[in-house]
């Protein structure tokens, strides 16, 4: 019997991961789809009983839902528990069992760039669900993290949460300040970029030693990492994120490895279409 899965959030247009998912299945002759659904904020818990209803293995969860899917699920792993949000869900035996994979996926990505020794300072712009999957995962390196958000309560939640798994965090006013020079890495994990609009303060004074981040890899270049580059900084999109966490979702959904390999040229082939 063919297996269905999906990813839903708004908007769900630039989404690759069924390009990234279908391609495994096929390669390891799965009987498996995945599917994505653009679900508004307003719809989501019609739509996650919708996606139960219909037999779904399970589904991934973007913006905006991370967080707002919580109170849904019937059951919490540690790591969705430890980031106070979900980017995954199997229903098992009837319940959804919600997941975070963002962390550790992150985690796989940014250690190709960089050693994640407790004297580095890393700085999050953002405190939504990818933001907290990120920190519960740096936390327990060592590091400190530098938290920035346009709702700074949010913000201060996310430090208070950080720092009560014993981790280090401080937190920053959503403007230019000393975090730009002390970073060692800076991980813009907002929705802001999506459309190609322009950060809200310019990265002028950066040190071109820092290693920028976007999560954001559609558009494959967001205005936030051109200006990163122009200033002579190192600059990695979110793709190899999307990848390992995409590979963590399928080990929870199938309890087997993802073929990576073929994951990541499925994702490659897709962008270089769109760069074209």
């Amino acid at each position: 019997m063919q297996k269905h899965l999906a990813v839903i959030g708004y908007p769900i247009a630039h989404s690759l991961s069924p390009i990234m998912h279908n391609a495994g299945y096929k390669a390891v002759h799965k009987e498996a789809i995945y599917h994505k659904f653009a679900v508004r904020p307003e719809e989501l818990q019609e739509a996650v009983l919708g996606l139960k209803a219909l037999g779904f293995r399970g589904w991934n969860v973007t913006i905006p839902h991370k967080e707002t899917i919580l109170p849904l699920c019937d059951e919490l792993t540690e790591e969705a528990k430890l980031a106070g949000a979900v980017n995954t869900v199997k229903v098992q035996e009837g319940k959804l069992i919600g997941h975070n994979t963002d962390g550790v996926g992150f985690v796989q990505s940014l250690q190709k760039h960089m050693d994640l020794t407790p004297d580095k300072d890393i700085v999050l712009l953002g405190a939504g669900g990818a933001a907290k999957g990120i920190a519960m995962a740096l936390a327990p390196l060592g590091v400190t993290i530098h938290v920035l958000n346009r709702t700074k309560g949010k913000a201060q939640q996310l430090v208070e949460q950080i720092q009560s798994i014993g981790g280090h965090a401080l937190l920053h006013e959503w403007a230019l300040g000393e975090w730009l020079k002390r970073g060692d890495c800076i991980i813009q994990t907002t929705s802001i970029g999506l459309k190609m609009e322009d950060y809200p303060y310019s990265l002028h004074g950066i040190s071109p030693d820092t290693l920028v981040i976007d999560i954001i890899f559609n558009p494959w270049e967001t205005p936030f990492l051109k200006e990163a580059k122009s200033l002579g900084c190192k600059t990695v999109n979110g793709i190899e994120m999307l990848l390992y966490q995409g590979a963590k979702a399928w080990e929870f959904w199938f309890d087997e490895e993802a073929p990576v390999s073929v994951m990541r040229e499925a994702l490659l082939n897709a962008l270089q279409v769109e760069k074209g």
